[in-house]
């Protein structure tokens, strides 16, 4: 099998990170209190094993019950929990594609099958998706890598046609206009993942949390690690969850930058998909390399995230950064494209 390939986690000082969807504004300053607070508190024990106040919390939040919240250690181990719960070996899980790259690597480690369904040209749900017999079907909403969303109503009516779990992958949807968590309420198969990383600003605390209903919580709970979400994680998702306001105020930042990055790249003559999450994903002119503009930008230590895969090779994903990153980054590219400066290499078609 081959391994899920993270970001790159650059280790040298001074780069401009637009690769990993990391906010660029900090957790505000209570969050950051309550850390500290965990810290002074008795690290020889053990945590509570069920996270009970930030299951606690997010039903205040989110209008739901406690029980029908588990916390995991991100939502990437809650995918783990799934896959585990509903899927043996041989099984089948589904998605659509070009899509969240660690799905494929789950359902190998599981021994399971993968039933892949390529998304059309507007990336509105696939129709081999439906009525599917899949365990487990993946759907990531607002998408990555390409930022876009399918309406609830359309998730609605795919959850009605599958016999198995229909898993709304929700990283993004603080930066979306609409989410899938009432969905919840009204189709038993629906498990809503929702994470503290990109929003909440807290991707060092690894803490995300599902939502669903309480029969399906309680199955994915055996299967979970014993303690698998730490002391600070668990302050820093309740101080999270109490600055609820903070987190919104940073999020319509994000989304103002999002529109005027959007703008720029467009400028350019690229194709920019529609995005409701924190990054945006431009195709670039057919007489450009988007890999020889990834790495013309990376010596000059900015960051963005190339894939190469089929289907994703001439585009580029952008984390919406703040205003003085996006400015040096269109600086940047107006430099490469123009052909000024090193690493301003062209392929022509």
């Amino acid at each position: 099998m081959e391994g899920y390939v993270p970001g790159e986690q650059p280790q040298g000082k001074g780069f401009i990170k637009l690769n990993t969807n990391e906010s660029p504004y900090p957790p505000p300053a209570p969050v950051l209190k309550a850390i500290r607070a965990a810290a002074n508190g008795d690290l020889r024990l053990y945590p509570d094993p069920m996270a009970t106040a930030v299951r606690r919390k997010v039903a205040q939040v989110y209008d739901t019950k406690p029980e029908r919240v588990l916390v995991g250690n991100g939502s990437d181990d809650l995918l783990t929990m799934i896959i585990r719960a509903f899927v043996g070996p041989r099984d089948a899980i589904a998605f659509p594609t070009p899509t969240y790259s660690l799905y494929p690597t789950l359902a190998a480690i599981q021994g399971a099958r993968v039933r892949a369904a390529p998304y059309p040209p507007d990336f509105s749900l696939p129709e081999r998706l439906f009525g599917g017999k899949a365990k487990a079907t993946f759907v990531a909403n607002p998408n990555s890598p390409t930022g876009t969303a399918v309406p609830p109503k359309e998730m609605a009516k795919l959850a009605r046609s599958l016999k198995g779990a229909l898993v709304v992958d929700e990283a993004y949807a603080d930066f979306a206009d609409d989410d899938c968590l009432r969905l919840v309420k009204r189709h038993r198969n629906v498990i809503v993942l929702r994470t503290f990383s990109k929003s909440f600003s807290l991707c060092g605390a690894r803490l995300g949390f599902a939502v669903a209903r309480e029969d399906v919580i309680a199955g994915l709970a055996k299967v979970k690690d014993s303690y698998n979400v730490n002391r600070f994680a668990i302050a820093a998702g309740v101080g999270a969850l109490e600055n609820v306001a903070a987190m919104r105020a940073n999020v319509e930042r994000i989304r103002a930058t999002r529109a005027r990055l959007t703008a720029a790249l467009e400028s350019f003559g690229w194709f920019v998909y529609p995005s409701q999450s924190n990054f945006v994903f431009a195709r670039v002119r057919p007489n450009q390399s988007a890999e020889a503009i990834y790495g013309a930008l990376k010596r000059r230590k900015i960051l963005v995230r190339w894939f190469g895969a089929p289907g994703l090779e001439d585009g580029l994903r952008v984390t919406v950064g703040s205003d003085r990153e996006i400015n040096a980054l269109l600086s940047a590219l107006r430099e490469i494209l123009s052909g000024r400066g090193k690493g301003s290499r062209r392929r022509q078609a």
